[in-house]
């Protein structure tokens, strides 16, 4: 009897002298993401950031009025003749695809003066991460950062800080293109600039869009409107005035003032979610917010093409190395004939292969490829 009761209570004993070991591996597959909370002395960063930035802005605008400048604003923002692209890069890793933005960058400037720019480049890099440090056109570039994490309120923050930066350190910069690490140019800078900066517009003082994705009948829109609690977005968004769209977009100066002057929804979309499992504020806060203000100035979809048709987790398809070619360029400039794709989303390094030099080295072979067929695409 005592040898049956010792027999027992070992395997017990082992069971219950092992629960701290698996909880320790399994206990982040099993309990929910703890979302990142915003410090107050992150807010407080970030406010007297937008402080300046505003003021600056208005008082370039106040100056332009005084001294009755010719009208070169075009409502973009702008009071400069050559309106510059500010790129925006939110990232978490090193930018695995600078040498093909580097190819995109190269000998961009204005004819009569190889030193003027007609962009700026600006980083925000998650310091929690180690990054090996970006040269190049990258050298330098990166912004004072705070950490990340998906499906939280600080990729807003981000965005946000971005965007004051650029104002804050060009007056010429016009438009602001929010950009993945794993997104690549589908077209030449030229194609993008006069794309942008339309002549006709400019020359007939005519409103300039912002490019940003505005859907409203996604079948996810009203889990994820009560993700911070039922009635939590009232009174400030009705839940048809609830929007969703990718975080990635490209704004006109005048929307991006919009966003760093807003208090009144951010102090709800920095609220924690209560149901993480629809919590995506990133891809709600922007596109709800110009819908709010100005939706006759927004396109309503965005410059960057990705593909969903196999998402996991809620990411993009991942692209494989044989799957690059310069045939999937240009079927994904022509996806859809009503408006260009600029950027394209979801040429990321699958995890199991990131170790794999071998396979790292073939995927580079393909960016080559692609390099030498993008760059004779110059001028299109």
């Amino acid at each position: 009897m005592a040898c049956s009761t010792s027999s027992t209570l070992i395997p017990t004993l082992i069971l219950l002298l092992s629960l701290p070991i698996l909880f320790f591996f399994f206990a982040p597959k099993i309990l929910p993401l703890r979302q990142i909370s915003i410090s107050v002395p992150d807010e407080l960063d970030d406010l007297s950031l937008f402080q300046k930035a505003i003021a600056m802005d208005s008082a370039n605008l106040s100056r332009k009025h005084r001294n009755r400048l010719p009208s070169t604003r075009s409502r973009l923002g702008s009071t400069f003749q050559r309106p510059k692209i500010a790129f925006l890069f939110l990232t978490n890793s090193d930018l695995h695809f600078a040498p093909l933005w580097e190819l995109f960058f190269a000998n961009v400037s204005v004819s009569n003066n190889p030193h003027e720019h007609l962009y700026n480049i600006y980083i925000h890099a998650d310091p929690s991460v180690k990054i090996t440090p970006p040269d190049g056109v990258f050298k330098d570039k990166i912004i004072p950062s705070k950490r990340t994490q998906r499906s939280s309120p600080t990729l807003i923050s981000a965005a946000r800080r971005l965007l004051a930066t650029a104002m804050l350190d060009d007056p010429a910069n016009a438009y602001f293109a929010m950009i993945s690490q794993h997104c690549i140019p589908l077209h030449s800078f030229n194609y993008l600039y006069n794309f942008l900066f339309d002549l006709r517009k400019l020359s007939g003082d005519l409103e300039f869009p912002s490019y940003i994705e505005i859907l409203s009948d996604e079948p996810t829109l009203w889990d994820r409107y009560n993700a911070r609690g039922e009635n939590v977005m009232l009174p400030e968004v009705d839940f048809d005035q609830f929007r969703v769209g990718s975080q990635f977009f490209t704004l006109t100066r005048k929307h991006a003032l919009m966003v760093i002057k807003d208090r009144r929804l951010w102090r709800k979309f920095k609220l924690p979610c209560l149901n993480v499992e629809s919590c995506y504020p990133e891809e709600h806060y922007f596109p709800t917010l110009l819908s709010m203000q100005d939706p006759k100035g927004c396109t309503h979809y965005t410059l960057t093409s990705v593909n969903w048709t196999d998402s996991v987790n809620g990411h993009p398809h991942t692209y494989h190395p044989p799957e690059l070619s310069p045939e999937l360029i240009y079927r994904l400039r022509e996806s859809n004939s009503s408006y260009s794709h600029t950027y394209f989303q979801g040429l990321i390094f699958a995890s199991e292969e990131e170790n794999d030099r071998q396979k790292l080295s073939l995927y580079k072979g393909r960016m080559l490829e692609y390099q030498a067929e993008f760059g004779s695409s110059r001028g299109c």
